[in-house]
């Protein structure tokens, strides 16, 4: 059954049945020649995101240190192998998510979180900036117990610091474990190496999470 866009995830009853078998998808990186299909290597560690359009949101992840790969698909909602506009339709319950894997030995989990909490605003709720829908709702994906709880710690110490520079407004932002990825079309992969001038989208509080 086709819904219109709102502004709740649908239930699973509720979502499209999209299809079996994944997108295909160019698995090389635009920008830095590294595979990012399949799981993550051993040698690294994975977080994902999300934060309002992935566009903008890969590309700051792309430049940050120690990240080897990233990639942006659909999570968090319940349609399997999800197109762009089943997820842009609002039928799918999922969010834009940027997949990063980044190495250990160089970087780490906090380290990623402060370029989450510090590149959009996470008191949105189903929105980010003018993008309106379920889809660009504030979330972190993540599989181990210890990084969970983690990412929670962070939420609390970044909703003080809001607070402290005079910003009530709650954190909004899901954190979820277990959470099935699905590679998004390669025309949106690494879209703005190719197209520089696209749209971004990308804000912030212009609050430090130090």
């Amino acid at each position: 059954m086709w819904r219109p866009k709102l502004m709740s995830i649908p239930s699973a009853e509720e979502a499209l049945p999209g299809r079996p078998e994944p997108l295909e998808v160019d698995p090389i990186h635009f920008v830095n020649g590294e595979n990012f299909v399949g799981d993550c290597p051993d040698d690294l560690e994975e977080l994902i995101v999300g934060m309002g359009c992935f566009w903008g949101a890969e590309r700051r992840f792309w430049q940050a240190d120690g990240v080897v790969a990233t990639s942006v698909g659909y999570g968090a909602g319940h349609t399997p192998n999800p197109t762009y506009q089943e997820v842009c339709s609002g039928n799918t319950g999922h969010n834009e998510l940027v997949r990063i894997w980044y190495d250990p030995q160089q970087t780490s989990l906090e380290a990623m979180l402060k370029v989450f909490w510090e590149s959009h605003d996470p008191t949105q709720g189903m929105r980010q900036g003018n993008d309106v829908g379920t889809q660009y709702r504030s979330g972190i994906y993540l599989q181990k117990d210890r990084d969970i709880e983690l990412a929670e710690r962070s939420l609390l110490r970044y909703q003080q610091k809001l607070v402290a520079a005079g910003k009530p407004d709650q954190i909004t932002t899901e954190i979820l474990q277990g959470v099935p990825y699905y590679l998004a079309e390669t025309y949106h992969q690494q879209y703005l190496a190719k197209n520089p001038n696209g749209y971004c989208g990308l804000g912030g509080c212009n609050i430090s999470y130090d």
